[in-house]
C-alpha cells in the first residue's frame, strides 16, 4: 500500500496529436548556466520530446528522468540529438537555480525550462492546482513528441496523481517521428 493518496485529476484541456504546439521562450538550463531560449528554437533543429514534469526533488520528477536516461532518449550532450534521436527537454515550475542542482545531482544531460509562474503549463492546459495551497501551481506529468514545425504527433497527459506514461509506447512513437 503506498503511503501516499492517488488522486484523480480534471480533465486537462490539452494539445492533441494534429494540433500546433505553442511556441514558449523560458529560461533554457544545462549542467553550467541558462539562458533564454524558445521552443522554436529546438524544433527548428529537428523533433523535439517536451516533459512535463513536477518541481524539481518531487519523487515523479526523479522516476521520469531515471527512466529517460534510462532509455538513452536524446543521447548526445545536453539532450541534444544523436543518431538521429530527437532532442529530449523538460518544462517544470522549478527555478534556474533549482534545476541546475537537479541535473548535477542526478548527471543528467538534459536540458530543462524553467517555468516558476506556470504560465507555459497552462498555455498547455496542464497546470495542477495543488489541494490546500492556494495560488500554489504545478506542472501535471505530460509527454508532447512534436515534429520540427511544432505539429504534435504524440501526446500523454497524466489523469491521476502520482501517474508516468508509457515508456515503451513512447519510445515506439519516436522512432517514428
Amino acid at each position: 500500500m503506498p503511503d501516499f493518496e492517488v488522486v484523480d485529476l480534471p480533465e486537462a484541456d490539452h494539445p492533441e496529436p494534429g494540433d500546433t504546439a505553442s511556441d514558449f521562450t523560458r529560461p533554457l538550463v544545462n549542467r553550467e548556466y541558462w539562458e533564454d531560449a524558445s521552443l522554436s528554437e529546438l524544433t527548428d533543429e529537428g523533433p523535439v520530446v517536451l516533459v512535463f514534469f513536477p518541481m524539481d526533488g518531487a519523487f515523479p520528477a526523479t522516476y521520469v528522468w531515471n527512466e529517460v536516461r534510462g532509455r538513452g532518449w536524446g543521447t548526445g550532450t545536453a539532450g541534444d540529438p544523436a543518431d538521429g534521436d530527437p532532442t529530449v527537454v523538460g518544462v517544470s515550475v522549478s527555478t534556474p537555480y533549482e534545476h541546475g542542482t537537479f541535473i548535477e545531482e542526478r548527471g543528467m544531460d538534459y536540458r530543462l525550462f524553467s517555468d516558476p509562474g506556470a504560465g507555459v503549463a497552462a498555455e498547455y492546459g496542464i497546470e495542477h492546482d495543488l489541494d490546500g495551497m492556494t495560488g500554489v501551481t504545478e506542472h501535471r506529468p505530460a509527454v508532447f513528441l512534436l515534429d520540427s514545425d511544432r505539429t504534435v504527433r504524440y501526446a500523454w497527459v497524466a489523469s491521476e496523481w502520482p501517474d508516468f506514461p508509457d515508456y515503451d509506447e513512447i519510445e515506439a512513437r519516436i522512432d517514428d517521428l
